[in-house]
């Protein structure tokens, strides 16, 4: 099942409230729906959970019923449908639209003037025609329309509830989407889906983990690449004194030095320095390996 399967599961499980809730509810699945004109309303959908809220939710804001319902046993894409004259009557007219009308898509504010209507609106929206990709692939929700002006008029709707959404052209198809999660979180905690938004947030810190121990990892790696390479610069200037005057016509710290290199090959500056007799400092070690080094170029 996909995160948007699972979004929209959750949104459903709660029925529709009051009759204002239900009617703005239907109101946002009809706008972001396949169809929704004078002639037909057809809504598809494969989201299990709301093919069997869809006929509770039209008979508690309509009192109505489909005309076409898809089979029982039916799985994937689902079609519900109302064709019926006085059915779209009674839906035009909940909606203030004049049935008698060509009618030109807008959201009719009186019907999402209080809070818990806007937040059905948006539950509505989302059902019929929304999307939230795995936020373990990336961050992205969208909904989409057919009418441009609702596009607009739901930007404005989002704005007012505090969110910060962007919008776009698909085809034919106007969107309105996030792509930030702390976003995508608290939209789907307001549309009644905080355990959805809660995998979010725990995906989120997931990747925030892998990705500083992949930092870490690659700083370790570095590191280790920086003490092998500095070893061996300092083990071939030994070699170098070796094969000229010898070790023995070094002053005796620097003898000792570069004895102990010999023997620790592989061990960083610090550990380099406790190993000494007496141990020293890092600072010390770094001064008597230097010294190392320019006593090897002169022998070269």
């Amino acid at each position: 099942m996909s995160f948007s399967a699972d979004v929209k599961m959750e949104i459903c499980r709660d029925e529709p409230g009051k009759k204002c809730c239900a009617l703005a509810e239907a109101y946002g699945v009809l706008l972001y729906a396949n169809s929704f004109t004078m002639r037909q309303i057809r809504i598809i959908t494969e989201s299990d959970a709301f093919a069997a809220r869809l006929p509770r939710l039209f008979r508690r804001a309509f009192g109505v019923t489909f005309d076409i319902l898809p089979p029982e046993d039916k799985t994937g894409k689902r079609s519900f449908s109302i064709t019926d004259g006085d059915k779209l009557h009674t839906v035009f007219s909940a909606f203030g639209y004049d049935p008698g009308r060509t009618v030109a898509h807008h959201i009719n504010l009186a019907l999402v003037e209080n809070d818990c209507d806007r937040v059905a609106f948006l539950r509505g929206a989302f059902l019929g025609g929304g999307s939230v990709t795995d936020p373990a692939k990336r961050y992205h929700l969208e909904l989409v329309t057919s009418h441009a002006s609702v596009c607009r008029e739901v930007h404005a709707l989002l704005l007012e509830m505090g969110f910060e959404p962007k919008d776009s052209k698909r085809g034919a198809s106007f969107i309105t989407y996030f792509k930030q999660s702390g976003a995508i979180e608290d939209l789907l905690t307001t549309m009644g889906a905080p355990i959805c938004a809660m995998e979010v947030m725990q995906t989120k810190v997931e990747k925030h983990m892998a990705n500083a121990i992949n930092r870490l990892t690659n700083c370790d790696m570095a590191n280790a690449d920086k003490i092998t390479d500095a070893a061996r610069s300092q083990l071939d200037a030994i070699r170098a004194i070796e094969a000229g005057p010898g070790l023995g016509s070094l002053p005796p710290v620097l003898q000792d030095t570069a004895l102990l290199r010999i023997a620790n090959p592989s061990c960083s500056l610090s550990d380099l320095a406790q190993l000494a007799s007496p141990p020293v400092t890092k600072s010390c070690m770094n001064h008597r390996l230097r010294k190392l080094m320019e006593f090897a170029r002169g022998v070269r």
